[in-house]
């Protein structure tokens, strides 16, 4: 459907345009009056296919192969954009299983600020490779074990029906087995494949879920609101925007260069807040109003003299 994605921003459209298609999917579900995919393909789209008399411009109902969605290291992108990725995980886990649309996380790093709760209470099969400590274990599977494992392959599983993980071993697959099969489902399954996602098109879904990163490339969707916070308090700091956006290090760091480089905020000085550069209007206008008039400054600047006098 799509070359890898490595950029955080586009994972985040991605994740997106799942939760759009995944709301098309519902509506036909819903006009066909069936509750998943499978009933679909069964009772819709076969019937269907078998009517079909292959006629110029006959209107056949599109089917809805299966999507399976893959994050190789889920905390790079939390790193990034912590809200928008744990709304958009949670939401698909919730509901995209009915219409075919699959999730599988992975990362290297099993703490809670990865694996939140929301996520971990809507991903409910785990797999457990070999961990440093119990508490990596216990993150996964919420009970030790997985600092015992072996390596190579050597793992828990854990699924909604069980009440204890399985011990199994994964084969080793090399790169040229992935490419074969990449390969023959490319090949054999072309014509089934939907459009390539959309990354340009992002209303129609969540606010909540929203990263809003349309226009340019270089934008983040927490620039504005970045923008008046540094202007409001006179002052910016990577660490000051951490804790009134709620987001990491490496965005909180990413947005003061960008204010740095569209001259918002001065250069950084050792370890002192930056100093606010530019502002908008409406607080150079809140500024003036505040100024004395010249009378006024000629009056207090005379009671300041009748003062030193006195």
């Amino acid at each position: 459907m799509t070359p890898v994605i490595t950029d955080a921003k586009k994972a985040i459209l991605a994740l997106k345009w799942l939760a759009k298609e995944m709301e098309r999917r519902y509506d036909i579900l819903e006009a066909e009056s069936v509750r998943d995919v499978a009933s679909y393909h069964e009772n819709i789209l076969a019937p269907a296919l078998e009517k079909s008399t292959g006629e110029e411009g006959e209107v056949l109902p599109s089917p809805m192969p299966y999507i399976v969605v893959m994050i190789d290291e889920l905390a790079d992108i939390m790193s990034s954009y912590p809200r928008e990725l744990e709304a958009g995980i949670v939401r698909l886990a919730q509901m995209s299983r009915a219409v075919g649309i699959h999730l599988v996380l992975s990362t290297q790093r099993p703490s809670v600020k990865i694996i939140t709760g929301l996520i971990k209470a809507n991903i409910p099969a785990r797999i457990a490779l070999q961990v440093s400590s119990q508490i990596d274990s216990r993150t996964i599977l919420d009970m030790g074990g997985a600092e015992k494992l072996l390596g190579a392959g050597d793992m828990l599983f854990l699924s909604g029906e069980m009440s204890k993980p399985k011990r199994i071993q994964a084969p080793f697959v090399s790169e040229d087995e992935v490419k074969n099969v990449v390969r023959h489902i490319a090949r054999n399954y072309e014509e089934s494949l939907p459009d390539e996602i959309d990354f340009t098109d992002t209303s129609g879904t969540d606010s909540v879920f929203s990263s809003s990163i349309n226009g340019d490339d270089d934008d983040d969707d927490l620039y504005e609101e970045a923008r008046q916070i540094v202007i409001e308090a006179g002052k910016g700091s990577t660490s000051y925007l951490q804790r009134k956006l709620r987001v990491g290090y490496a965005r909180a760091a990413r947005l003061m260069d960008m204010l740095e480089e569209r001259g918002v905020i001065g250069p950084a000085d050792g370890s002192k807040p930056r100093e606010v550069l530019s502002m908008d209007e409406e607080y150079r206008d809140s500024d003036d109003e505040e100024e004395p008039d010249d009378d006024s400054n000629e009056d207090h600047q005379d009671n300041e003299n009748e003062e030193r006098v006195v």
